[in-house]
């Protein structure tokens, strides 16, 4: 078997397990007295909890002084845990090294470009490529796993938390990122090509004289972007060595459990699509905002691109908040009802899991105000009822799990080395933000209900009718041939502004802008022209009129046509956006940043190029998502709505607000954050 299959026969093992969908949330015993664990365990039964995660922050616990192990207590909440059908998701504790490690081992604490020595007293203090922290925490892994690995309340693992890959800056990893250069490159001629170090006399005569980049105050000018590309990598690769020496321990004691980490979502510094590859199943925390307008939006995205990550399959919310989540300068109560709605949204977009961060809400540390599952208020608070009430609601889906849902037609191109590259400094605009980039391309299809992957550029794309490709500013040869090549044979591509210029190593493409992609987009770009902060201007599409900001490109048409020009200042009516038939297909180009409608107008032109319909048509702020044989409809909006189901088979109506199964005709009324789930049902005629 292959070790994807491995995986699958897992995730079986697991959904066998659990009956279906998982429910629960972080479990953290060790900051209660053990009177409040037999509560905790009732209150799970209660509100229908049947995984919990444990153990993340508990070295300190385990191990309070070097060699010295403390399980008790761990012992008993695993067989509390066991007797009442809770399973557990067990997690090594080493994103939060013990005081003592950092007291006797201060060098296994990062240090930052500025040289400075990162201090104890928050949690992830360590430096993914100090010997002595991977050794401690080895150690603490192989204790867990020996004691742990036969336990009737393990379900599966948890290797650390949150891995960061922000990089550090210590011996230790000066001394390992020449290690890895040198097995990059080979020799340090290599290096010195890739790098362009001929540029400012940067040549290096030997991988020893090579350190970390350090930061922008600590140099007379600029660093070298090949530097802190590889840096970059070299830091995703540090962390993910860190991952793969625990993974292994635990995988040598339970062969048979799925292990996982946990994914930030559209994070910037791992590159998650290697990160994937190394586990059982993508878990995600997602913490949208539940007043932000683009919270929803922001969710699905993420939703998506975990679904991506392992080709459509089932994935893990491990991490959301039933309430605030302290991350912004004023931290909003959920609405009611919206707890449902935001939490169905990820089964709805293909998780097994419904979880959140924490069971219980904590009485000290810097999350006590983090809402939770039991809050400070216990069982008389409306957070409670909604918990137990959405447990209900997840066990009624429980024929889900496991289930995929159709295959897009469109998807996004993600690329994680690009996004290093581009928002490195020194380029003509310093400010463009690739998460932001994508999401403005992302949220007109979401609004649309179009049902939309997430890609590499190397991918298979030829099962897709649409393909949007947002700032790809490095692309290598073998990716910019397979996107030309889709075209060619009759794909449709949406490609934004400064894309294909820069090869594999962040260096400029030879021969003009847009590099890689000039015949395929038949323009030259002759020259880049960011336009200032604040400043903007007109641009005509198709008789809409809309505003062009942020970029522009002086485009000179060679066999493309016009597909938007710009109404003023020095470029107007040259082209802002162009259209170029190559092959069979045809590829859209946006030499700006066009305003929301102007670009949801174009980007839904080219999906109705394409061929696609979406999955429904929906009033605004309502989504509508299928999976396997279930529609579900989610408002997020606060206002009751109607929903139009046009001419389908009669449905059975799963869940609608709580309310019990009713049949439906053309139509139904969704109330605020109202969720409806519908599945087909045979007819009498039929």
């Amino acid at each position: 078997m292959s070790r994807f299959d491995l995986a699958d026969a897992r995730l079986a093992g697991l959904r066998e397990r659990l009956q279906g969908l998982a429910y629960g949330g972080d479990y953290n015993p060790e900051q209660w007295p053990a009177a409040t664990w037999r509560e905790d365990v009732r209150l799970m039964r209660e509100a229908g909890v049947n995984l919990v995660t444990v153990g993340v922050w508990s070295w300190g616990e385990l191990e309070p002084r070097p060699g010295h192990y403390e399980f008790g207590w761990l012992d008993e909440v695993l067989g509390l845990l066991a007797e009442a059908g809770v399973g557990v998701d067990l997690a090594t504790p080493t994103a939060a090294p013990p005081s003592w490690l950092a007291h006797e081992h201060p060098e296994t604490l990062p240090v930052d470009g500025e040289g400075r020595r990162i201090a104890f007293g928050s949690r992830c203090q360590y430096c993914a490529s100090s010997p002595v922290f991977r050794y401690y925490a080895a150690r603490i892994t192989e204790r867990l796993a020996e004691r742990y690995a036969t336990h009737p309340a393990l379900a599966m693992w948890h290797i650390g938390n949150e891995y960061g890959g922000f990089g550090c800056h210590c011996d230790a990893s000066v001394a390992h990122f020449r290690r890895w250069l040198a097995d990059r490159y080979g020799t340090v001629d290599a290096l010195n090509d890739v790098w362009g170090t001929a540029f400012w006399g940067q040549r290096y005569d030997s991988f020893d004289h090579i350190g970390t980049p350090a930061a922008r105050t600590r140099l007379i000018s600029g660093p070298n972007p090949g530097q802190l590309l590889d840096f970059q990598r070299f830091s995703d690769a540090a962390a993910l060595e860190c991952y793969l020496a625990e993974r292994d321990i635990v995988r040598r004691y339970s062969p048979d459990l799925p292990i996982t980490t946990n994914f930030m979502g559209s994070y910037k510094h791992l590159d998650y699509w290697r990160w994937a590859a190394e586990e059982d199943v993508v878990s995600l925390d997602i913490y949208a905002g539940p007043r932000d307008p683009d919270g929803p939006a922001l969710a699905a995205y993420n939703f998506d691109l975990m679904r991506s990550l392992r080709g459509g399959k089932p994935w893990l919310m491990l991490e959301s908040a039933t309430g605030n989540n302290l991350t912004e300068g004023r931290n909003y109560a959920r609405p009611a009802g919206q707890l449902r709605s935001r939490s169905l949204q990820a089964v709805a977009r293909g998780a097994d899991s419904v979880m959140f961060f924490q069971w219980r809400a904590s009485r000290a540390g810097a999350e006590r105000y983090h809402s939770a599952m039991v809050p400070h208020g216990g069982t008389r608070t409306r957070t409670w009822r909604e918990v137990t009430a959405l447990g209900q609601d997840v066990a009624r889906l429980a024929g889900l799990s496991g289930s995929v849902g159709e295959r897009a037609d469109a998807a996004i191109v993600w690329d994680w080395e690009s996004w290093w590259a581009v928002e490195g400094p020194d380029h003509p605009a310093n400010d463009l933000r690739i998460g932001d980039r994508l999401m403005d391309h992302y949220r007109p299809l979401w609004q649309a209900n179009i049902a939309t992957d997430f890609v590499r550029p190397h991918d298979d794309l030829s099962g897709y009718r649409l393909l949007v490709v947002p700032n790809l500013y490095l692309v290598d040869d073998a990716a910019a041939d397979n996107l030309t090549a889709y075209v060619r044979a009759g794909g449709h591509l949406l490609m934004s502004y400064f894309s294909g210029i820069v090869d594999e190593y962040d260096r400029v493409r030879p021969g003009g802008h847009p590099g890689a992609f000039r015949e395929l987009l038949g323009i030259d770009i002759d020259e880049f022209a960011p336009m200032q902060p604040g400043d903007s201007c007109g641009l005509r599409h198709a008789g809409h009129t809309g505003t062009a900001t942020d970029w522009q490109d002086i485009i000179d048409l060679a066999g493309a046509e016009a597909l938007a020009t710009y109404t003023g200042g020095e470029l107007k009516g040259a082209p802002a956006a162009t259209r170029h038939r190559f092959g069979t297909g045809t590829a859209t180009y946006l030499g700006t940043a066009p305003d929301r409608e102007t670009l949801r107008r174009l980007l839904l032109d080219s999906v109705a190029d394409a061929g696609i319909v979406p999955v429904l048509d929906t009033p605004e702020g309502v989504e509508a998502v299928r999976r396997d044989d279930h529609l579900f409809l989610l408002n997020h909006t606060a206002d009751e709505v109607t929903v139009d189901l046009g001419d389908r088979p009669s449905r059975t109506v799963d869940l609608l607000a709580g309310d019990t199964p009713a049949h439906v005709g053309g139509s139904l009324r969704l109330p605020p954050y109202g969720t409806a789930v519908l599945r087909d049902v045979p007819t009498a005629s039929s």
